[in-house]
């Protein structure tokens, strides 16, 4: 009895072996495709796997109905629509709605020992031989749009939900589940899988690893340099078990699907200690995981290897001198802002200076430097830690990021009280720090007595040394960009060209760009007067500041970047 459903499933084991070429067939021969597109779709099935009908469907080359059509030819299987569904379907022992779910099968009818089950994959073997040992039954395929199964399992089970009266034998089903997914991650192919993705971390020089569940599978994408790249992905089948690895490392809750979390990973790769913050946010297909990679010995605390130009420092400098007053750095997220208060930091002699930080999190640890780190849900805020630590005797105090009213107001009267209080700040623009300090709630007047300068700060990607080339430009072009200021009509500047060195992105690391914003006597006056960023920025300007567009500029003549990567990073400063 046990081989005879084994022997039903057989037949659809070599579809799997010459389903490529004659599914392509089929389609060309009913005139849904021709020859280009389907060498089209092949090229990238090779690049991203998968099967090669969805590959086409996600081309758009064909309809999802017209896949369906030729695979149940070619398997010679009955092709089933949501209008045969029965309305209430089958109560079969054994069979779970996840395992439904994931595999795209629905029970239709059971007859003479048979389970008719409408599949979007019923050349699948394994989910052929999964149901007939669940059931018991020998399983007789058929073949059923993606959709519709997924629309029919919803209403089926979502229902079920709905009129649920939370008895313990739900509790201990959703206790097997989550036993369940302990397994699966526990698995040797899902370690190996979640390892390999980690450990190309160091290959790739990446700051954050994506996991994002689709449809299709399990997208794998690094943020290289600021910029996503896309990895190979992995099965559909595969997205429960690699996420749950990933929140368990993370010692996070693997049987809460419906929240986000946020926890660490300490990880050795390659003879280099890693620490991933691990952040998860429920979507429509799973969890989407990002790992934000924490790697000191890739992070740079000196000022001097950041890319400020010599007179920016120099004044950067002066203002971190002075015994009290705010400092603020602004940018956008990822612009290396929390690294340059730490390069100040690790400039300051902590050894004769009381240094305390208000972090969330604590990103990297520094020697001589106590650090707090803030924990919202039990009311450990910026403002309450803030509050306490004043009392610690600080010298000088660093926020994480100034988030609201209060924060500012606490920083402006420790600034006034002769503490030296270094923080971020969201906003484009130096001057536009201003006045979303008032928006804030702070006074003008106290802006003016507290805020001692404002540096805004972008990252650029370096030119790869090794294929960067040389290019001239026309009079035209130099003076059109703002270039004539620092290169002559005889100068070149260099482009991104690719190479293995840099895998072919034309670039390799990057540097930071820099506009200085100093509280002046100027400045104080047009502050006192009401004047709005656009004027701040005017009169910062006439007191000889070096926008961030410029200072871009300068590393474009010194060949340090592209023209091109420049517009990109700063294309809303460009007219400032």
């Amino acid at each position: 009895m046990s081989n005879q459903p084994t022997e039903q499933t057989e037949p659809s084991l070599p579809p799997l072996q010459t389903a490529r070429p004659k599914l392509g067939e089929l389609l060309l021969s009913a005139g849904k495709l021709n020859a280009r597109d389907l060498d089209r779709a092949l090229s990238a099935q090779d690049e991203m796997g998968g099967m090669l009908g969805r590959v086409l469907v996600r081309l758009g080359v064909v309809s999802e109905a017209d896949i369906a059509t030729a695979l149940s030819h070619q398997l010679g299987l009955p092709f089933v629509t949501a209008d045969d569904f029965p309305a209430v379907l089958p109560e079969i022992e054994g069979l779970q709605a996840e395992f439904l779910r994931s595999h795209l099968a629905l029970p239709v009818r059971v007859a003479d020992g048979q389970l008719e089950t409408a599949m979007a994959v019923p050349q699948d073997a394994f989910v052929l031989k999964a149901l007939r040992l669940a059931t018991g039954l020998e399983i007789r395929p058929m073949l059923a749009l993606e959709t519709d199964i997924e629309k029919a399992l919803a209403q089926a089970f979502d229902n079920a939900e709905d009129d649920d009266d939370g008895t313990a034998s739900d509790e201990a089903e959703a206790g097997d589940f989550v036993e369940h997914l302990r397994d699966l991650a526990s698995e040797a192919p899902v370690i190996r899988l979640v390892n390999t993705i980690i450990g190309r971390v160091t290959d790739l020089r990446a700051s954050d690893i994506h996991l994002e569940p689709f449809e299709d599978g399990l997208h794998v994408r690094y943020r290289v340099d600021g910029v996503i790249h896309s990895d190979e992905s992995a099965p559909a089948r595969l997205t429960a078990a690699v996420i749950s690895r990933v929140k368990l490392l993370a010692h996070l809750d693997i049987a809460e699907r419906r929240l986000p979390q946020d926890g660490r990973i300490k990880v050795r790769v390659k003879g280099r200690e890693l620490d991933l913050r691990v952040s998860t946010v429920p979507t429509v297909h799973g969890e989407s995981v990002v790992m934000r990679v924490l790697d000191r010995a890739s992070v740079r605390f000196s000022l001097e290897e950041m890319g400020f130009e010599r007179e920016t420092l120099a004044r950067f400098n002066e203002l971190l001198a002075r015994p009290h007053g705010i400092v603020l750095v602004t940018g956008p997220t990822g612009s290396g802002k929390t690294t340059t208060l730490y390069a100040a930091l690790s400039k300051l002699d902590a050894e004769t200076l009381k240094i305390l930080t208000v972090e969330d999190p604590v990103e990297y640890q520094l020697e001589g430097v106590n650090q707090i780190h803030v924990h919202p849900q039990i009311g450990l805020t910026f403002a309450s830690a803030l509050r306490s630590i004043l009392r610690q005797d600080p010298d000088i105090i660093m926020i994480g990021e100034m988030r609201d009213g209060e924060t500012a107001q606490i920083a402006v009267q420790s600034a006034l009280t002769g503490h030296l209080v270094l923080s971020t700040l969201h906003t484009n623009t130096a001057a536009g720090a201003v006045v979303r300090l008032q928006d804030m709630g702070v006074e003008r007047y106290l802006i003016t007595s507290s805020v001692n300068g404002v540096l805004a700060q972008r990252l650029v990607r370096r030119l790869c040394d090794h294929c960067k080339a040389p290019e001239e430009l026309t009079p035209e072009v130099l003076q059109r960009t703002g270039l004539d200021q620092f290169c002559t009509k005889d100068s070149v500047i260099h482009v991104a060209r690719g190479c293995p060195q840099c895998r072919g992105s034309g670039y390799r690391g990057r540097v930071g760009i820099h506009e200085l914003f100093v509280l002046d006597e100027s400045m104080h006056r047009a502050i006192i007067n009401g004047a709005d960023a656009t004027e701040l920025h005017a009169v910062a300007r006439k007191a000889g500041m070096v926008t961030l567009y410029e200072d871009g500029l300068r590393k474009v003549a010194a060949g340090v970047t592209s023209l091109e990567e420049v517009m990109r990073v700063t294309q809303d400063q460009a007219d400032a």
